[in-house]
């Protein structure tokens, strides 16, 4: 744990309990966990669906869960948050106080150039943080740094690409937006294509800070659940388009899962 997660960590204790990844999670601090799997569109019964996982609900809020799984040896923490970088910041955050080997976000993007198709899975060379989220990650609110761009440790993410491509999986570079809202990321299409980035969802750029914060090597996997620049919908997929995310999401992420836990 790094000085800074620690003091993260000392501050919200002066206000609340000291357990609070057990009271929103049900998780265990005393549990060594080979992997963190933070999840804000996924619960585990949404995507491992061979019957070699075993699943066990061990917490929940009106807008979290927890889950323990396991395979093979495996014990993987799972926690499904709310939507948006403000959810992630929180829930996350307070997963601090639990011990974790590796920090894994999964989660659907939506395509903003012709070039990515349905159920790609990316992982972001950068994140642009298109919310205030991030800012109270630093020293002083007053440090705001309007779409700041956040990236991932970058020998890391070569070594899961590398790790997928020899397990048969492409995993593709992109860069991300991360909005704070779904509704209006219409109207401001076009203003946010300026930006240059090839995807946009909502939380990887608050994930990818707190990674750092934690010291805990962290990668994201995001499945392309639509493109605004070919016309595909998030709503109302053709039969074909919808297994094929469907694969991506419940065969190619929870293989992912289990090879990254093992590294």
């Amino acid at each position: 744990m790094t000085d800074q997660m620690r003091q993260i960590l000392d501050n919200m204790h002066k206000y609340n309990a000291s357990n609070l990844a057990t009271v929103n999670f049900g998780l265990e601090d005393t549990v060594v966990y080979d992997a963190l799997v933070v999840a804000p569109s996924y619960s585990p019964y949404k995507i491992l669906k061979d019957g070699s996982f075993k699943i066990m609900e061990t917490g929940s809020q009106s807008y979290c869960q927890g889950f323990l799984v396991e395979k093979d040896g495996l014990k993987l923490a799972w926690i499904k948050t709310a939507a948006g970088g403000c959810n992630m910041l929180d829930y996350l955050l307070i997963c601090g106080e639990l011990r974790f080997k590796r920090l894994i976000f999964i989660g659907a993007a939506g395509a903003l150039k012709e070039g990515f198709h349905i159920g790609d899975i990316c992982t972001p060379s950068y994140a642009v943080a298109g919310t205030l989220a991030n800012t109270y990650l630093k020293a002083s609110i007053r440090d705001y740094v309007p779409f700041e761009k956040i990236y991932p440790d970058e020998q890391y993410v070569a070594q899961i690409i590398e790790l997928a491509k020899s397990g048969g999986h492409l995993i593709k570079g992109a860069s991300v937006f991360c909005t704070d809202s779904i509704a209006m990321e219409y109207t401001h299409l076009e203003e946010i294509r300026g930006f240059g980035t090839d995807l946009i969802e909502m939380e990887t750029s608050a994930f990818y800070a707190i990674g750092k914060i934690m010291g805990i090597p962290a990668i994201a996997l995001l499945v392309v659940s639509d493109n605004s620049a070919t016309g595909v919908p998030l709503v109302g997929r053709s039969e074909e388009m919808q297994k094929i995310y469907d694969h991506s999401r419940c065969v190619v992420l929870p293989d992912m899962i289990c090879k990254i836990a093992r590294l």
